[in-house]
């Protein structure tokens, strides 16, 4: 399935110079002024798992293909961005049509990089962000609810609108109607403030393995455990490294233990609840991304919608056992080879044969 990650943030924080590492491209252009960027840079990024490769080389695939990732540089919002500041209006719906938010946070002091506000204050500039956010989805809200457009609103998602417009009321956090509402219906309310998000931090090399004072105080305010710190300016060097010795190197040199594009990943597979199975034989060996919880059928579905339809059994061995006896046919001959039916919940790392009527 892949997931789309969209990258915000407010104008000259570095959004499309991560864009540009991320996609390792020159797609978006970074300039030093506000809204460079106006329509959205959509780049599409495999995501690396050597496993993939330790499974190719044991099948002796022709092929080898990873799962995907897309992120999505979008226009730097202002403040009055919910009603049409700046390039408010396209900002906000662009980021309707992501699965996650990366908001881009400025942590880094620069004479030379124009800074749309007199200081720099990741918390303050997180918070313009969250209340445009915040007063778009209120505007949304107030437009279903009234008498004329409520009759083509179903009984599930006027619950949910009628919730969020109480949680807005009494000045709650709009982010809990996750927990009471089926996700489905969640993201199908298209309501921005309650899409997973993950804080990127940038800083200055100097920065990048320790933060500084702006991320200190940042991760103090929003918790570590959705923050990442990152330098755009270092990822984009790196991916002018042609050679993987050189970049590996690089990184040694600058204490840095992974790259932005790998970190992000990790942070995204958890916050979106993802997790990766594999189809392997000599034509190909591929990497599927699925949501965690998913039953055997739903893992055939991202094949082929045929093959969750017919779907009759998973011939499934983990990861483990597949390296360990070196494929298909010795896992088999060892016994760890399992028949899964229907309610199977497959696991990180499965790797699966699909039984299935036509």
């Amino acid at each position: 399935m892949g997931f789309k990650c969209g990258i915000v943030g407010l104008p000259n924080v570095g959004k499309s110079t991560l864009f540009n590492a991320l996609t390792n491209s020159n797609k978006a252009h970074a300039e030093n002024f506000p809204f460079c960027t106006i329509d959205p840079n959509i780049g599409i990024v495999a995501v690396p798992d050597d496993r993939l490769n330790q499974l190719a080389k044991i099948s002796d695939s022709k092929k080898k293909i990873n799962t995907t990732i897309s992120f999505v540089d979008i226009a730097g919002l202002v403040k009055g961005a919910s009603k049409g500041e700046g390039l408010g209006n396209k900002f906000l719906s662009h980021i309707r049509e992501v699965d996650a938010i990366i908001h881009m946070i400025r942590c880094f002091d620069s004479d030379d990089i124009q800074n749309v506000n007199p200081t720099v204050d990741p918390v303050r500039d997180l918070e313009i962000i969250e209340t445009e956010m915040k007063l778009a989805d209120l505007e949304s809200i107030q437009k279903r609810l009234d008498k004329k457009n409520r009759r083509n609103v179903d009984n599930e998602e006027l619950k949910l609108l009628e919730t969020a417009q109480k949680i807005v009321d009494e000045d709650g956090d709009l982010t809990l109607i996750t927990n009471e509402f089926d996700t489905k219906i969640v993201k199908n309310s298209g309501l921005l403030i309650t899409k997973p998000k993950l804080y990127v931090c940038n800083v200055d090399e100097e920065c990048i393995d320790s933060g500084n004072n702006y991320t200190e105080e940042f991760k103090k305010k929003f918790g570590e455990k959705s923050t990442l710190i990152i330098s755009a300016e270092i990822e984009n060097q790196i991916n002018q490294l042609e050679d993987e010795d050189e970049k590996k190197n690089y990184m040694k040199m600058i204490n840095m233990p992974e790259t932005g594009l790998n970190s992000l990943i990790r942070k995204g597979y958890e916050l979106l609840s993802l997790q990766t199975f594999f189809t392997s034989g000599p034509e190909e060996s591929r990497a599927w991304t699925i949501r965690k919880e998913s039953t055997a059928p739903n893992a055939a579905g991202e094949i082929h919608s045929d093959f969750e339809k017919g779907f009759i059994r998973a011939e499934t061995i983990s990861y483990e056992d597949f390296l360990n006896n070196q494929g298909w046919l010795k896992s088999k001959e060892a016994g760890k080879m399992r028949l899964e039916g229907k309610d199977y919940i497959v696991k990180d790392g499965d790797i699966l044969n699909f039984r299935f009527n036509t």
